[in-house]
Protein backbone atom coordinates (compact mmCIF):
# COMPACT_ATOMS: atom_id res chain seq x y z
CA UNK A 1 0.00 0.00 0.00
CA UNK A 2 1.21 3.61 -0.93
CA UNK A 3 2.67 5.68 1.85
CA UNK A 4 0.27 8.29 0.87
CA UNK A 5 -2.87 9.65 2.39
CA UNK A 6 -5.43 11.56 0.07
CA UNK A 7 -7.53 13.53 2.15
CA UNK A 8 -11.06 14.26 0.57
CA UNK A 9 -13.43 17.62 2.11
CA UNK A 10 -16.51 16.85 1.66
CA UNK A 11 -18.81 13.76 0.49
CA UNK A 12 -21.07 14.64 -1.87
CA UNK A 13 -21.22 13.19 -5.01
CA UNK A 14 -17.97 15.13 -6.15
CA UNK A 15 -15.96 13.89 -2.94
CA UNK A 16 -17.24 10.44 -3.41
CA UNK A 17 -15.91 9.81 -6.75
CA UNK A 18 -12.64 11.65 -6.42
CA UNK A 19 -12.76 8.83 -3.50
CA UNK A 20 -13.20 6.17 -5.49
CA UNK A 21 -11.09 7.04 -8.52
CA UNK A 22 -8.25 7.59 -5.97
CA UNK A 23 -9.11 3.95 -4.63
CA UNK A 24 -8.72 2.32 -8.20
CA UNK A 25 -5.42 4.07 -7.96
CA UNK A 26 -5.12 1.96 -5.05
CA UNK A 27 -4.41 5.22 -2.68
CA UNK A 28 -5.35 5.41 1.30
CA UNK A 29 -7.83 7.83 1.27
CA UNK A 30 -9.70 9.61 4.19
CA UNK A 31 -13.15 11.52 3.94
CA UNK A 32 -14.74 14.27 6.37
CA UNK A 33 -17.74 15.38 6.51
CA UNK A 34 -19.74 17.12 9.31
CA UNK A 35 -21.72 14.17 10.03
CA UNK A 36 -18.99 10.65 10.01
CA UNK A 37 -21.67 9.25 8.14
CA UNK A 38 -21.13 7.40 4.70
CA UNK A 39 -22.74 8.06 1.84
CA UNK A 40 -23.80 4.97 -0.53
CA UNK A 41 -21.30 6.07 -3.36
CA UNK A 42 -18.27 5.61 -0.72
CA UNK A 43 -15.74 2.77 -1.01
CA UNK A 44 -15.91 0.14 2.07
CA UNK A 45 -12.46 0.92 2.37
CA UNK A 46 -12.50 4.76 2.65
CA UNK A 47 -11.86 5.90 6.24
CA UNK A 48 -14.97 8.42 6.97
CA UNK A 49 -14.49 11.02 9.86
CA UNK A 50 -16.56 14.05 11.50
CA UNK A 51 -15.38 17.67 10.94
CA UNK A 52 -16.68 21.21 10.36
CA UNK A 53 -14.06 22.00 7.54
CA UNK A 54 -14.96 25.88 8.01
CA UNK A 55 -13.35 24.90 11.32
CA UNK A 56 -9.39 25.50 10.77
CA UNK A 57 -8.63 23.58 13.95
CA UNK A 58 -10.97 20.85 13.30
CA UNK A 59 -9.71 20.56 9.42
CA UNK A 60 -5.69 20.57 10.69
CA UNK A 61 -6.77 17.42 12.96
CA UNK A 62 -8.86 15.75 10.06
CA UNK A 63 -5.95 15.98 7.68
CA UNK A 64 -3.39 15.04 9.70
CA UNK A 65 -1.33 13.02 7.95
CA UNK A 66 -1.87 14.27 4.36
CA UNK A 67 -0.49 14.25 1.14
CA UNK A 68 -3.03 15.97 -0.51
CA UNK A 69 -6.26 17.54 0.32
CA UNK A 70 -8.55 18.30 -2.08
CA UNK A 71 -11.61 20.75 -0.43
CA UNK A 72 -15.34 19.59 -2.76
CA UNK A 73 -17.36 20.61 0.19
CA UNK A 74 -20.53 22.21 -1.12
CA UNK A 75 -22.93 24.19 0.16
CA UNK A 76 -26.34 25.64 -0.12
CA UNK A 77 -26.58 27.40 -3.07
CA UNK A 78 -28.39 30.44 -1.05
CA UNK A 79 -25.78 30.50 1.52
CA UNK A 80 -22.54 30.72 -0.79
CA UNK A 81 -21.22 33.95 0.26
CA UNK A 82 -21.54 32.73 4.01
CA UNK A 83 -20.46 29.62 4.29
CA UNK A 84 -17.70 29.19 0.99
CA UNK A 85 -14.69 31.93 2.45
CA UNK A 86 -14.46 29.87 5.65
CA UNK A 87 -14.72 26.50 4.37
CA UNK A 88 -12.14 27.56 1.91
CA UNK A 89 -9.96 28.74 4.64
CA UNK A 90 -10.34 25.79 6.83
CA UNK A 91 -8.91 23.92 4.05
CA UNK A 92 -6.03 25.45 2.82
CA UNK A 93 -5.29 25.91 6.43
CA UNK A 94 -5.27 22.48 6.59
CA UNK A 95 -2.96 21.39 3.60
CA UNK A 96 -0.52 24.81 5.19
CA UNK A 97 -0.39 22.87 8.56
CA UNK A 98 0.34 19.09 7.30
CA UNK A 99 2.45 20.66 4.14
CA UNK A 100 0.02 18.48 1.43
CA UNK A 101 -0.79 19.19 -1.87
CA UNK A 102 -4.05 21.00 -2.29
CA UNK A 103 -6.80 20.56 -4.90
CA UNK A 104 -9.59 23.22 -5.27
CA UNK A 105 -12.67 21.85 -6.94
CA UNK A 106 -14.09 24.54 -8.13
CA UNK A 107 -16.72 25.89 -10.88
CA UNK A 108 -16.83 27.95 -14.39
CA UNK A 109 -18.99 30.58 -12.88
CA UNK A 110 -15.52 33.25 -13.05
CA UNK A 111 -15.61 32.92 -16.69
CA UNK A 112 -17.05 35.09 -19.56
CA UNK A 113 -18.93 32.52 -21.11
CA UNK A 114 -20.02 34.45 -24.55
CA UNK A 115 -16.88 32.34 -26.21
CA UNK A 116 -15.69 28.93 -25.43
CA UNK A 117 -14.20 28.58 -21.89
CA UNK A 118 -10.39 27.89 -21.68
CA UNK A 119 -8.60 27.99 -18.46
CA UNK A 120 -6.57 31.13 -19.84
CA UNK A 121 -10.40 32.32 -20.64
CA UNK A 122 -10.37 35.17 -18.75
CA UNK A 123 -11.97 36.13 -15.65
CA UNK A 124 -15.06 38.30 -16.54
CA UNK A 125 -18.19 37.30 -13.76
CA UNK A 126 -21.52 38.02 -14.86
CA UNK A 127 -23.21 37.31 -11.18
CA UNK A 128 -22.60 37.64 -7.74
CA UNK A 129 -21.90 34.29 -7.21
CA UNK A 130 -19.42 35.04 -10.08
CA UNK A 131 -17.65 37.07 -8.46
CA UNK A 132 -17.01 35.13 -5.40
CA UNK A 133 -15.91 32.14 -7.46
CA UNK A 134 -13.49 34.42 -9.14
CA UNK A 135 -12.18 35.90 -5.46
CA UNK A 136 -11.72 32.26 -4.32
CA UNK A 137 -10.23 30.87 -7.44
CA UNK A 138 -7.63 33.69 -7.01
CA UNK A 139 -6.98 33.53 -2.92
CA UNK A 140 -5.85 29.66 -3.82
CA UNK A 141 -3.71 30.77 -6.12
CA UNK A 142 -2.08 33.62 -4.91
CA UNK A 143 -1.31 31.38 -1.87
CA UNK A 144 0.42 29.19 -3.99
CA UNK A 145 2.76 31.67 -5.70
CA UNK A 146 3.21 32.73 -2.03
CA UNK A 147 4.58 29.69 -1.36
CA UNK A 148 1.76 28.92 1.48
CA UNK A 149 0.77 25.89 -0.21
CA UNK A 150 1.33 23.79 -3.51
CA UNK A 151 -1.83 24.02 -5.32
CA UNK A 152 -4.03 23.37 -8.32
CA UNK A 153 -7.73 23.39 -9.01
CA UNK A 154 -10.11 21.44 -11.27
CA UNK A 155 -13.15 23.76 -12.63
CA UNK A 156 -15.96 22.13 -14.14
CA UNK A 157 -19.12 23.01 -15.82
CA UNK A 158 -22.75 21.10 -14.67
CA UNK A 159 -22.27 18.15 -13.38
CA UNK A 160 -24.31 14.69 -14.26
CA UNK A 161 -23.82 11.19 -13.36
CA UNK A 162 -24.32 8.73 -10.77
CA UNK A 163 -25.25 10.02 -7.62
CA UNK A 164 -26.07 13.80 -8.64
CA UNK A 165 -29.06 15.04 -7.41
CA UNK A 166 -29.31 18.47 -6.94
CA UNK A 167 -28.36 20.02 -10.72
CA UNK A 168 -29.49 21.03 -13.94
CA UNK A 169 -29.34 17.37 -14.75
CA UNK A 170 -30.18 15.47 -11.78
CA UNK A 171 -33.38 14.72 -10.07
CA UNK A 172 -35.63 16.91 -12.31
CA UNK A 173 -34.38 15.04 -15.41
CA UNK A 174 -33.64 11.98 -14.81
CA UNK A 175 -35.51 10.93 -11.62
CA UNK A 176 -38.40 12.58 -13.41
CA UNK A 177 -38.12 10.63 -16.79
CA UNK A 178 -37.35 7.04 -14.57
CA UNK A 179 -40.88 7.89 -12.85
CA UNK A 180 -42.61 8.28 -16.20
CA UNK A 181 -42.78 12.01 -15.72
CA UNK A 182 -41.92 15.16 -18.36
CA UNK A 183 -38.46 15.97 -17.48
CA UNK A 184 -38.00 19.89 -16.48
CA UNK A 185 -35.30 21.31 -18.16
CA UNK A 186 -33.49 25.00 -17.01
CA UNK A 187 -34.53 28.17 -19.48
CA UNK A 188 -33.75 26.17 -22.65
CA UNK A 189 -34.39 22.87 -24.40
CA UNK A 190 -32.15 23.93 -27.49
CA UNK A 191 -28.95 25.81 -26.33
CA UNK A 192 -26.04 24.08 -26.54
CA UNK A 193 -24.76 23.72 -23.61
CA UNK A 194 -21.76 21.51 -21.83
CA UNK A 195 -21.78 18.75 -19.35
CA UNK A 196 -19.34 17.54 -16.99
CA UNK A 197 -19.85 14.30 -16.40
CA UNK A 198 -19.09 13.01 -12.80
CA UNK A 199 -16.80 10.52 -13.08
CA UNK A 200 -14.50 11.97 -15.05
CA UNK A 201 -14.53 15.07 -12.44
CA UNK A 202 -13.34 12.50 -9.88
CA UNK A 203 -10.62 10.81 -11.79
CA UNK A 204 -9.31 14.05 -13.24
CA UNK A 205 -9.33 15.30 -9.59
CA UNK A 206 -7.28 12.47 -8.52
CA UNK A 207 -4.68 12.86 -11.14
CA UNK A 208 -4.38 16.44 -10.47
CA UNK A 209 -3.80 15.29 -6.07
CA UNK A 210 -1.04 12.91 -7.48
CA UNK A 211 1.03 14.72 -10.85
CA UNK A 212 3.24 17.86 -9.11
CA UNK A 213 3.68 18.67 -12.79
CA UNK A 214 -0.82 19.78 -12.38
CA UNK A 215 0.48 22.37 -9.53
CA UNK A 216 0.15 26.06 -9.63
CA UNK A 217 -2.21 26.27 -12.17
CA UNK A 218 -6.34 25.99 -12.81
CA UNK A 219 -7.29 22.54 -15.19
CA UNK A 220 -10.58 21.70 -16.83
CA UNK A 221 -12.16 18.66 -16.62
CA UNK A 222 -12.55 16.69 -19.66
CA UNK A 223 -15.73 17.70 -20.81
CA UNK A 224 -17.77 15.48 -23.86
CA UNK A 225 -18.59 17.86 -27.38
CA UNK A 226 -21.70 20.27 -25.81
CA UNK A 227 -25.20 19.54 -26.70
CA UNK A 228 -28.22 20.61 -25.47
CA UNK A 229 -30.82 19.55 -22.80
CA UNK A 230 -33.11 18.42 -24.95
CA UNK A 231 -30.49 15.74 -26.52
CA UNK A 232 -29.74 14.82 -23.02
CA UNK A 233 -33.74 14.05 -22.81
CA UNK A 234 -34.20 12.46 -25.87
CA UNK A 235 -31.12 9.97 -25.14
CA UNK A 236 -32.49 9.26 -21.61
CA UNK A 237 -35.59 8.51 -22.98
CA UNK A 238 -33.91 6.27 -25.82
CA UNK A 239 -32.26 4.41 -22.81
CA UNK A 240 -35.59 3.77 -20.93
CA UNK A 241 -37.45 3.05 -23.96
CA UNK A 242 -40.32 6.02 -23.54
CA UNK A 243 -41.28 8.87 -25.63
CA UNK A 244 -39.12 11.79 -24.64
CA UNK A 245 -41.12 14.75 -23.02
CA UNK A 246 -40.23 17.87 -21.22
CA UNK A 247 -41.19 20.72 -19.82
CA UNK A 248 -39.20 24.66 -19.55
CA UNK A 249 -38.69 25.67 -16.61
CA UNK A 250 -38.58 29.58 -17.34
CA UNK A 251 -37.30 32.61 -15.26
CA UNK A 252 -40.77 33.59 -14.19
CA UNK A 253 -41.70 29.96 -13.15
CA UNK A 254 -37.87 29.78 -11.44
CA UNK A 255 -39.21 33.97 -9.52
CA UNK A 256 -42.40 32.14 -8.28
CA UNK A 257 -40.68 28.99 -6.98
CA UNK A 258 -38.07 31.63 -5.36
CA UNK A 259 -40.61 33.36 -3.22
CA UNK A 260 -40.10 29.66 -0.87
CA UNK A 261 -37.47 27.93 -2.46
CA UNK A 262 -34.34 30.08 -1.47
CA UNK A 263 -31.65 27.96 -3.65
CA UNK A 264 -34.67 28.79 -6.58
CA UNK A 265 -34.24 32.53 -5.79
CA UNK A 266 -30.75 32.05 -5.82
CA UNK A 267 -30.43 30.43 -8.95
CA UNK A 268 -32.26 33.33 -10.97
CA UNK A 269 -29.39 34.83 -11.61
CA UNK A 270 -27.72 32.20 -13.19
CA UNK A 271 -29.98 31.24 -16.08
CA UNK A 272 -28.00 33.07 -18.53
CA UNK A 273 -25.67 29.94 -18.19
CA UNK A 274 -28.70 27.99 -19.83
CA UNK A 275 -30.50 30.61 -21.98
CA UNK A 276 -27.07 31.13 -24.20
CA UNK A 277 -24.39 28.53 -25.48
CA UNK A 278 -21.73 27.48 -22.82
CA UNK A 279 -19.16 25.92 -24.12
CA UNK A 280 -16.08 24.40 -22.70
CA UNK A 281 -12.59 23.28 -23.99
CA UNK A 282 -10.99 20.86 -22.59
CA UNK A 283 -8.33 19.95 -24.53
CA UNK A 284 -5.18 20.98 -21.94
CA UNK A 285 -5.76 18.09 -19.42
CA UNK A 286 -6.91 15.94 -21.92
CA UNK A 287 -3.45 16.28 -23.64
CA UNK A 288 -1.59 16.41 -20.62
CA UNK A 289 -2.79 13.54 -18.95
CA UNK A 290 -4.58 11.64 -21.85
CA UNK A 291 -7.60 11.93 -19.63
CA UNK A 292 -10.64 11.58 -22.78
CA UNK A 293 -14.56 12.51 -21.56
CA UNK A 294 -17.13 9.66 -21.15
CA UNK A 295 -19.13 10.08 -24.59
CA UNK A 296 -22.63 11.24 -23.85
CA UNK A 297 -24.18 8.37 -25.05
CA UNK A 298 -22.75 6.08 -22.24
CA UNK A 299 -22.69 8.77 -19.73
CA UNK A 300 -26.41 8.79 -19.79
CA UNK A 301 -27.01 5.18 -20.05
CA UNK A 302 -25.02 4.90 -16.80
CA UNK A 303 -26.76 7.92 -15.67
CA UNK A 304 -30.74 6.68 -15.99
CA UNK A 305 -29.58 2.61 -15.09
CA UNK A 306 -27.89 4.56 -11.23
CA UNK A 307 -31.39 6.18 -11.26
CA UNK A 308 -33.49 3.02 -11.89
CA UNK A 309 -31.50 1.64 -8.93
CA UNK A 310 -31.66 4.31 -6.64
CA UNK A 311 -35.58 4.93 -7.60
CA UNK A 312 -35.88 1.24 -6.81
CA UNK A 313 -34.64 1.36 -3.58
CA UNK A 314 -36.15 4.56 -2.10
CA UNK A 315 -39.73 3.37 -3.84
Amino acid sequence: MSPELHVVFGTGPVGCWIARALREMDKPVRAVNRSGARPQLMPAEVEVVAADVSDAAQAIDAARGATTVYQAVNAPYHRWHELFPPLQAGAMAAAKAVGARYVSIENLYMYDSSQSIREDSPFRPRSKKGELRARLANEVMTAHERGEIRATALRSSDYYGPGVLQSALGERVFANLVAGKKAQVTASADTPHSWAYIEDVGRAAAVLGTRDEALGRAWIAPHAPPCTAGDVVARAANALDIDPQLMIISRRMMQLVGLFNPDARAAVEMLYLFQEPFVVDSARIQDAFDLQPTPIDVGVERTVRWFQDFSQKHA
